[in-house]
């Protein structure tokens, strides 16, 4: 790492900035933690930011052209936050895998977790992309989505499932960025499918010239090329002879035992990101039961503008899952607990800065994201009720990302399960159906689980069982 006693003030802190950014691979295993968890926090940050900004252009571009549209691109996100699961739970997998063989300084057991992770999501998407494709109208009806709504989003739900391979090697091969210590070239990879899809979002969808108007047809395109070339730099990253990470042909060969031990960490941390997004597409069901377009225009204007400010968060629980797996790797347990108790006061500051924010400053967000009166008020009822929870939001983040970055995807999995299952999506029932709060139920409820995972996990968290586990 840089010596920054050379530096003062504000070139000081330039010059942490750009090693960040620019940095590479890192041995994090040593040396300062703050150092450690800021260098890989500033890029995964940036990352996750980068992330949501791919449901926020398209709901803004969207929602230029009117509610339905609005309704199917947030109907269709709900049920790819399944395709997202599986893409987190096996990049989660990957982190945990290349994470540890680093720190036990095994460069070619790494490098072939890596290419065995790639192999074994190739051999998955084909499902999944195929099933979203042809099921499409289907999908959407099942969601509650009323008959303009399916007609007018059909195709958009068509195309971007059937680009689901794109979505999980972004996830995936990022995770084995992460592993290795390398967060900047995850975070550049992002960059490069946002910078693309905010490009062709608007030109897709309104006609520029020679390119004909395709409506959200064009969110959809413009979101599956953008994630694309994002994955070609990242095969272009990956093939090259700089990094630690050396991989070659052989490597791809399938090799089922370790292909079976990559299943096991990636099914139970797939489980827990599921369960989650289950509960999510459960209370999507809810909101669009209203039949009020208003309403569940509203609420996902609220989702998008949510996810938009948690991410950053979850970049920092990112940076924590590397920390634990290289230290753990490296036989240094207590050094992992630290940097976790550090990078979860970082959490709870940004978010309870974000918490003030959305608080007080939500009307004028909401109304530059949509026109509509109706869905901008739904959007600031959601904002300013769940932001009272985010700072455990911010806490719960880390905790459970010690664990997955330890290989304990069990008990993150058992915790979502219980808090999401066993206590939201009843809670969000009997609030919105039996004490006839209506959509401000949905809102509270999001509120009260998070806050429920935040103390479980925590309280898990101090017990130390995951110092334990081997992968």
């Amino acid at each position: 790492m840089t010596d920054y006693t050379q530096y003062t003030g504000a070139k000081k802190i330039f010059a942490f900035i750009k090693q960040a950014l620019t940095s590479g691979e890192q041995d994090y295993t040593k040396g300062s933690i703050r150092t450690a968890v800021l260098l890989l926090a500033i890029p995964m940050i940036l990352e996750m930011m980068l992330e949501s900004v791919f449901g926020v252009v398209d709901i803004f571009f969207v929602g230029r052209i009117n509610n339905e549209a609005v309704v199917a691109v947030g109907l269709t996100e709900s049920v790819l936050t399944i395709v997202y699961s599986v893409g987190m739970g096996l990049s989660m997998a990957a982190t945990a895998l290349v994470a540890r063989r680093i720190g036990e300084k095994d460069t070619e057991a790494a490098s072939k977790s890596a290419a065995q992770s790639i192999v074994f999501a190739l051999m998955l998407t084909v499902f999944i992309s195929i099933a979203g494709a042809i099921f499409a109208p289907a999908i959407l009806r099942a969601m509650g989505a009323i008959p303009s709504v399916v007609a007018e989003g059909a195709i958009f739900t068509r195309i971007v499932f059937s680009g689901s391979l794109f979505i999980m090697l972004l996830f995936l091969i990022n995770g084995i960025f992460r592993g290795a210590g390398d967060a900047s070239l995850a975070m550049q990879s992002l960059w490069i499918s946002n910078a693309f899809n905010i490009a062709l979002c608007p030109l897709l969808i309104n006609g520029w010239g020679p390119i004909p108007k395709l409506g959200i047809e064009g969110a959809a395109v413009a979101t599956t090329v953008g994630r694309c070339l994002g994955v070609l730099y990242q095969v272009y990253q990956l093939a090259g002879k700089k990094g630690t990470l050396r991989l070659k042909l052989s490597h791809f060969i399938p090799d089922w035992g370790m292909i079976k031990s990559i299943f096991n960490l990636a099914w139970t941390g797939t489980s827990q990101f599921l369960i989650g997004s289950a509960s999510w597409i459960f209370l999507a069901r809810i909101m669009s039961g209203f039949k009020d377009p208003a309403i569940y225009a509203g609420y996902q204007v609220a989702i998008r503008l949510i996810m938009f400010f948690l991410l950053p968060a979850w970049g920092m629980s990112n940076a924590v899952a590397t920390l634990v797996g290289q230290n753990l790797g490296a036989k240094e347990p207590e050094r992992a607990e630290k940097s976790t108790w550090k990078a979860a006061r970082y959490n709870i500051v940004f978010m309870l800065l974000v918490s003030v924010f959305f608080y007080f400053g939500s009307t004028p967000l909401v109304e530059f994201m949509n026109k509509d009166a109706g869905a901008q008020k739904y959007a600031i009822e959601a904002l300013r009720t769940v932001s009272l929870g985010y700072i455990f939001y911010g806490l719960g983040m880390v905790m459970m990302n010690a664990f997955n970055g330890a290989g304990d995807t069990k008990t993150p999995t058992v915790i979502n399960l219980v808090c999401f299952w066993a206590f939201q999506i009843p809670f969000a029932y009997l609030l919105t159906s039996y004490w006839h709060l209506g959509p401000q139920g949905v809102f509270i409820a999001i509120v009260s689980t998070e806050t429920l995972v935040c103390i479980i996990s925590t309280v898990l968290f101090i017990q130390g069982k995951w110092k334990k586990v081997v992968v």
